[in-house]
């Protein structure tokens, strides 16, 4: 079975705001460690609207050279300019970045037709692999199966989609438009894996598993295997956890927060005005990962008896 996990990666900053290098490569070889399939780099929880298109451009080769191909990376580079959006995706193609990851134009009210023209106008300007970010609940649009058809249809480097959808059933529509090609749908909400596999998509890009990668990693094996029992204990974890995202107003300074407790020590610091971390929403957390924690170590261990 088709199954991947890939991280929409925290930004460790400094106390500027700026991004800690020193510190990224702490939460890079975590990652890596735990075998995730891929990173993606300055997605919403890696809070990209704070930096300039220089800045962006920097931390982006920080992470290429930093990585060296240990995983599969992509870059989030959707803005509201066009222009910078295009030579931001172009930059970081040359890079060896896998594809760009573009959301819409957020603030502007686009319909069908213009999202078409829009995503149109950018694969046929790119170099290589492009995928949507279809985030309604941010732009305020919906990219629709009839739109992607077309956009598949006219440009082969349309390649994949992050469908963060509270509705799932729009991530089975997006599977149905895509049916034939090399196209790869990934659900944006954790507590969606099972279903986007059912629906035929390629799996999560999930912010949990920069806290959990080892968990992540493990499920995606264990789908990939064909081991439901496995899988379905493992899912489980990962719908206790998905908690998290409601009990804080910034999921990236609680992520980075967390981190902290699985030994990757870094600032929790995050982009105004999400400044600090909220003292109550991280021992909720914190108590909820020990138990999560807890629970996986004790099925690892019956796992291990039993083989």
């Amino acid at each position: 079975m088709k199954a991947n996990i890939i991280t929409p990666v925290v930004t460790a900053l400094d106390h500027s705001g700026k991004p800690d290098y020193e510190a990224n490569k702490k939460i890079i070889d975590f990652l890596i460690q735990n075998q995730v399939d891929g990173i993606l780099v300055l997605g919403s929880t890696g809070e990209f609207t704070e930096f300039s298109a220089q800045e962006k451009r920097n931390f982006l080769e920080f992470y290429a050279d930093y990585v060296q191909g240990r995983t599969e990376l992509y870059a989030g580079t959707g803005s509201t300019n066009f222009q910078e959006t295009l030579e931001l995706s172009n930059a970081a193609l040359d890079m060896g970045y896998r594809a760009a990851l573009v959301i819409p134009p957020y603030y502007f009210g686009m319909r069908q037709e213009q999202l078409f023209a829009y995503y149109d106008a950018l694969a046929k300007g790119l170099k290589g692999d492009l995928y949507i970010y279809n985030y309604p609940e941010r732009s305020g649009l919906s990219v629709s199966g009839d739109s992607l058809r077309r956009l598949i249809r006219e440009n082969p480097n349309v390649a994949g989609m992050k469908d963060t959808s509270v509705d799932p059933a729009h991530t089975n529509q997006i599977c149905r438009a895509a049916e034939g090609t090399r196209f790869q749908t990934y659900s944006g909400y954790d507590d969606q894996f099972l279903y986007n596999l059912a629906a035929g998509g390629a799996g999560v890009i999930g912010a949990l598993s920069n806290v959990v990668p080892d968990i992540w990693s493990d499920l995606v094996r264990a789908a990939r295997a064909e081991d439901f029992q496995r899988t379905m204990a493992l899912m489980g974890l990962i719908d206790k956890l998905v908690q998290i995202y409601g009990l804080g107003a910034s999921t990236a300074s609680l992520v980075k927060m967390l981190l902290n407790c699985r030994g990757v020590e870094i600032s929790p610091k995050s982009i105004f005005p999400f400044e600090e971390g909220e003292s109550a929403a991280y021992q909720t957390a914190k108590k909820l990962l020990d138990e999560v924690l807890a629970e996986y170590e004790q099925m690892k261990a019956g796992w291990k008896e039993t083989c």
